[in-house]
């Protein structure tokens, strides 16, 4: 029999509709899992129960009294927030002990979004430090730990979001992505998780990203959830720096999750370039493996120039780096406060410090250039697929010890084929097609051209629907 926490987000909103299910019953089941699993997970900083039930009534009686036609998109949804998102009346941390206290007055634009569509928010999920590390550990919170091995980390920054959904704490989550943070997390936990498009979704009204690296998404259990999350959270702000090529008239991304995506051409690569960083046999079986069902699919494949080489000169590393440091230190901190911070925070922000705006302009121009060379040479694809990590899942504590800039070099060496698109803003997806044989997932990674949600959403679902995996939950975590 399929427990509830086992539907997919899609089949949750129709058992909503039918009536099948009412929102208080779903709140009530996933806040029951939560205080049941969560100590061992460390998923949520936060648990919002009696807002959460609150918020479950009110949907309720509007299930009863309204239409289904009439209804929100995710009325009577339980769904937690990051906590790097602001959620009007509820504590926000961003992963800090800086903020003790400290009470969202405001929605953040993807949170308003939610809220309007009619989600009931289950809490706050964890995060690292102003999210600036491909792991979830902190120093207000018991790190995050991945559901299929709780030695493991669940990856970062978005790895609350993503351990909260492989282990049934949530039907699906919103997770942010500045340098590999959806994907990264939706790999080691075995789930779908998409960085879309750069402007496609505001970080307004408070939060501002002049370098376009950073955007929220979806992180579900399959393809056509996270569609229906995007239709959900796609939205302009007044004031945004970028916008994305809008959808067709009346497309919804719904709607390319449900549709074949004809055959495609796509380029692929596995290789790490002068950077020299090796790749697990275990990452290089997923990728192979993947290759083989795209062609089996019908697909044309062709190998492709790794990015980094090819059209970053073999400085992305650096030039990246100058930014991530900008951005760890545009967070506001009281000077005298600054060594309550955790070290790789103190580091980043000392080297942001350390840098010339002209040296960042630099960098930036340089990366620019790049960015135009590798959209040139891949328009003639329509997607690229590489591995989407360079190891399957490290344990809970891997990265930090020996000084930050030892835990910076381990964060390169794991994650080096995601944050380029963030450079590029290009669509990027997670496809977690494949397990080890000890049991881990290892995930892939599909990236489209500017823009191309649609085609990574309809390529997905046809992935998923060769060799499906929303049936796979972790051992352990069920009722």
């Amino acid at each position: 029999m399929t427990r509830m926490y086992e539907l997919p987000l899609h089949r949750l909103i129709a058992s909503i509709r039918s009536r099948e299910l009412s929102p208080v019953e779903i709140t009530e089941h996933y806040l029951a899992r939560i205080r049941r699993f969560d100590e061992r997970s460390g998923a949520y900083i936060s648990v919002l129960e009696e807002s959460a039930l609150g918020q479950a009534r009110k949907a309720e009686k509007r299930v009863v009294s309204d239409t289904p036609a009439a209804l929100p998109p995710l009325l009577g949804i339980p769904l937690p927030v990051k906590d790097l998102d602001t959620l009007a009346g509820a504590p926000v941390t961003f992963g800090s002990r800086l903020y003790p206290g400290l009470t969202a007055s405001t929605d953040s634009a993807v949170v308003a979004r939610l809220r309007e569509a009619g989600a009931v928010f289950l809490g706050k999920t964890n995060t690292p430090e102003f999210g600036s590390t491909c792991y979830t550990e902190n120093d207000i919170a018991p790190p995050t730990r991945n559901p299929w091995d709780t030695r493991l980390s669940a990856g970062g920054s978005s790895g609350g979001a993503a351990a909260a959904v492989a282990a049934g704490l949530a039907p699906a989550a919103q997770g942010s992505d500045g340098g590999g943070s959806i994907r990264i997390p939706a790999s080691v936990c075995g789930l779908f998780g998409l960085k879309p498009t750069r402007g496609r979704i505001s970080v307004g009204p408070d939060r501002v990203d002049l370098f376009g690296l950073s955007t929220s998404g979806p992180i579900t259990r399959t393809v056509l959830d996270a569609a229906l999350l995007l239709d959900v959270i796609t939205a302009d702000h007044p004031g945004d720096v970028y916008t994305a090529p809008p959808l067709a008239p009346g497309a919804t991304f719904a709607d390319h999750a449900r549709r074949e995506p004809g055959r495609l051409r796509i380029g692929r690569y596995a290789d790490t370039g002068s950077t020299g960083i090796p790749v697990h046999p275990d990452v290089l079986t997923a990728y192979e493996e993947t290759t083989r069902l795209l062609v089996d699919l019908g697909h044309e494949v062709v190998e492709v120039d790794a990015p980094v080489d090819a059209h970053f000169a073999g400085a992305y590393g650096d030039d990246f780096q100058y930014l991530w440091e900008a951005m760890s230190a545009a967070t506001p901190v009281d000077p005298a406060r600054e060594g309550e911070l955790t070290p790789i925070n103190r580091w980043l922000r000392e080297r942001a410090r350390a840098t010339s705006g002209p040296d960042l302009v630099a960098a930036w121009a340089r990366l620019q250039r790049g960015v135009r060379s590798l959209l040139a040479a891949t328009r003639p694809y329509d997607a690229i697929l590489s591995p989407t990590l360079a190891s399957p899942p490290v344990p809970v504590g891997h990265f930090t010890g020996d000084g930050p800039e030892v835990e910076f070099r381990r964060m390169m060496e794991f994650t080096p084929f995601a944050s380029v698109y963030n450079v590029t803003g290009q669509p990027s997806v997670n496809v977690p097609l494949h397990w080890s044989e000890q049991g881990l997932p290892i995930g892939v990674m599909l990236t489209g051209r500017m823009g191309g949600e649609g085609t990574l959403l309809s390529l997905s679902a046809q992935l998923e629907k060769a060799r499906p995996w929303a049936h796979r939950f972790p051992p352990g975590w069920r009722d």
